[in-house]
């Protein structure tokens, strides 16, 4: 199961996108029937899909860089990346119950722990 998380962030965000495009199809053909050009203008709606559309270019990012992370280095990922994916996580499900950002609890915790796993082992060997 090696270098599946930045994956894992991808497959979510492409699910995510496909999910903005037949969900809010009205709202994201109104934008390019006006031109695409300034057209959230105030209206909230419009301007909550187009942060959902960008949310999941953004998760799209972060995933690939995860991802080249994961191949390029045989260290753990930065726990730093763990803390703040869970943050967002965790401030998203108690924002939004009934929402996707449960999909990224396990590759948080997964950036977490194996770095918390390995700093256990390695301190029982130094007592040995």
């Amino acid at each position: 199961m090696k270098h599946w998380i930045g994956r894992w962030l991808i497959g979510v965000s492409i699910i995510h996108t496909l999910f903005a495009i037949f969900v809010f199809r009205d709202v994201l053909t109104s934008l390019i029937q006006r031109g695409v050009f300034n057209t959230v203008g105030s209206d909230p709606m419009t301007g909550a899909v187009v942060w959902f559309v960008l949310f999941g270019v953004v998760l799209f990012i972060c995933g690939l860089a995860i991802s080249a992370l994961e191949q390029s280095s045989s260290n753990p990922l930065p726990k730093s990346l763990g803390w703040s994916l869970l943050t967002l996580v965790a401030l998203g499900v108690v924002l939004m119950p009934a929402s996707g950002f449960w999909l990224a609890i396990s590759p948080a915790l997964a950036i977490l722990l194996p770095r918390a796993r390995k700093q256990s082992a390695s301190s029982v060997s130094l007592l040995h």
